[in-house]
């Protein structure tokens, strides 16, 4: 692969004080998942507690970036936070719905979607869905 197939452009934007939306283009894989864990961790620092992941512009992902996902959902859920999938490409939605990623983090079909699943989110989900995060981590 060439060095413009591996770049990857990381957008972040505030729809609010506590939302992080952070929009992606390129190839999400192991030579580009540290750059986005790094975006990712910097919002987690910077207090953000919902993350709204637009892959719309992603072709495809390997399962360094689905690892980096998991992650950042489970320091969310500890928060108490959210992360939310927006409008993946069909390849990246078949690699999240074959491993089950898209069971654990909810996949939105648009920006006011995302928002609206982070607003309803309650913290008495937790222990729920914790349980869910451990049985998925299980399986990978």
């Amino acid at each position: 692969m060439s060095n413009v197939q591996n770049s990857l452009s990381v957008e972040v934007t505030l729809p609010r004080e506590d939302v992080a939306l952070i929009s992606v283009e390129g190839y999400l894989d192991v030579d580009t998942a540290t750059e986005f864990q790094h975006h990712l961790a910097n919002q987690l620092h910077h207090g953000r507690r919902h993350f709204l992941l637009d892959l719309s512009a992603v072709p495809f992902m390997d399962s360094s970036g689905m690892n980096i996902i998991l992650r950042v959902y489970q320091e969310a859920r500890g928060i108490p936070g959210s992360v939310h999938i927006i409008s993946p490409t069909p390849a990246v939605r078949r690699i999240l719905d074959l491993t089950g990623v898209s069971i654990t983090v909810p996949v939105s079909e648009s920006l006011d979607e995302a928002l609206a699943r982070a607003d309803a989110h309650q913290p008495d989900e937790d222990a729920h869905e914790d349980a869910q995060v451990e049985q998925s981590g299980r399986q990978f």
